[in-house]
């Protein structure tokens, strides 16, 4: 028994619900800030000013810089150890979200929403390194992921209604609200065992590449919106991002800690599992946005009832989500996921090819289709990955794989924001957006059926 397998072996043995429970908040506090600002956005734009673009930017300015740094985090967990990291994110998130509720105008708030993203990618990684360290059995692990998953099934069923409601008091509070919750958080954490370390030098060249190529791309495609692809600085951005993407490649090859181990990718399982993230969060993320803006300035409806519009969506994750182990236990892991992307593939291009006179009521009954994709899709895949690495490497597999999530949540935003700004008006937008993010679920699914495990 090698010395990293004896401090291993008592953290799973000591209190591995409160554990769970820990690792639970802290996904619900970074699923509750990526949800419950879509609704508000009309409201925060009439209070601090700024187009479509400003919103752009406080969406993708927690998402963007929470997939920037997610690769560097999970690094960061496998060094200073799960519960150390799982702290700081929590304690910088907190701080981030209240400085958020009282920014005294737009490009404050971005900022601050870069910081809250930045913790964001600490609380991600570490939360599910606690997990893998608590459930060295896979069985037992792939159930407490599903029960780690109801912490963002709360969250994203909760915050659109929790933020339409907050948003009738003030926008600021959709902010402010984290704060008592992240507090709890705080205080559970010290109460678990122990984690793991490993040390290795920190990627410093990766991070700064990761950093500069995902900025460019996002930058490049939320400006396309407004001033067309030929515009220098569109055309700059872009050249820019496919440079340090090259870099970041070339310097994860030939660094000896990578934050991208190299090897990690000759895994099928895990470059699909990256594929799957990244397509699903693109419906996943992209349809709350666009469809928020739509119904609150095409339907006229207020930020309440526009959380209403998705509560069903969001309750119906909340309920599968415990049955989702159940699920995959009897038709395979596989079966599991390719059905939920189908599912998300038609709630998608349903919504899009709708009339513009369709009602509120069925635009609520088609996104339970989207909403089934949730706790079938990423719970068994996040499952499948954790078991196709060694436990030493399962903090930096998960900044990879939340990297792919975010990344794919970020270009969405910017994209589709892009969609809705052309001059052939927000219901055209709304259906050219919906219409990619189906297209990219329907890849996934491709991709699922072809490179993930028959079972789980």
């Amino acid at each position: 028994m090698t010395t990293s397998e004896v401090p291993l072996q008592a953290a799973a043995g000591r209190r591995p619900g409160l554990t769970l429970l820990t690792a639970l908040l802290g996904f619900f506090l970074v699923t509750l800030d990526a949800v419950i600002v879509n609704v508000a956005l009309p409201q925060i734009r009439s209070d601090l000013g700024g187009g479509i673009q400003g919103l752009q930017w406080v969406v993708d300015g927690y998402t963007l810089v929470f997939a920037a740094f997610l690769l560097s985090a999970g690094s960061l967990v496998d060094r200073i150890g799960a519960r150390t990291a799982f702290g700081i994110g929590t304690a910088l998130f907190v701080l981030a979200s209240a400085a958020c509720g009282l920014a005294p105008e737009l490009a404050a708030l971005v900022v601050f929403r870069f910081v809250q993203g930045a913790g964001a990618a600490v609380i991600m990684p570490a939360s599910m390194a606690l997990i893998a360290q608590a459930f060295p059995d896979h069985v037992r692990r792939a159930r407490a992921v599903a029960w780690w998953a109801m912490g963002g099934a709360v969250a994203s069923s909760a915050g659109p209604v929790l933020g339409g409601a907050l948003t009738l008091m003030s926008w600021r509070l959709i902010f402010l609200v984290n704060v008592p919750v992240g507090a709890v958080t705080l205080l559970l954490v010290t109460r678990t065992a122990r984690s793991t370390k490993h040390r290795v030098p920190f990627d410093w060249g990766g991070q700064v590449f990761a950093v500069i190529g995902m900025a460019a791309l996002t930058f490049a495609a939320i400006e396309t919106g407004s001033t067309g692809l030929t515009d220098r600085r569109v055309l700059a951005a872009a050249v820019l991002a496919v440079v340090a993407i090259v870099a970041f490649v070339t310097v994860q090859r030939r660094v000896a800690h990578p934050m991208a181990p190299p090897e990690l990718f000759r895994s099928r399982v895990v470059v699909s599992a990256l594929v799957i993230g990244f397509a699903f969060m693109v419906g996943y993320y992209g349809l709350p946005f666009v469809m928020s803006l739509y119904l609150q300035q095409h339907a006229g409806l207020s930020a309440l009832q526009t959380g209403l519009v998705f509560l069903p969506m969001m309750l119906v994750g909340l309920v599968v989500t415990p049955l989702g182990p159940r699920l995959v236990e009897r038709l395979g892991a596989r079966t599991v996921v390719v059905a939920g992307l189908l599912l998300m593939t038609l709630g998608l291009a349903s919504i899009a090819v709708a009339p513009v006179t369709t009602g509120v009521a069925v635009f609520a009954v088609l996104v339970v289709l989207v909403g089934l994709a949730g706790p079938t899709v990423i719970p068994p895949v996040i499952a499948l990955l954790l078991h196709a690495v060694p436990v030493h490497r399962a903090g930096t597999a998960s900044g990879v794989f939340n990297t792919s999530r975010q990344l794919g949540g970020a270009l969405a935003v910017a994209v589709f924001g892009a969609f809705l700004n052309t001059p052939a008006g927000l219901h055209a937008g709304l259906r050219l957006s919906l219409l990619t993010a189906a297209a990219a679920a329907l890849g996934a699914g491709i991709t699922a059926l072809a490179g993930l495990r028959r079972t789980a």
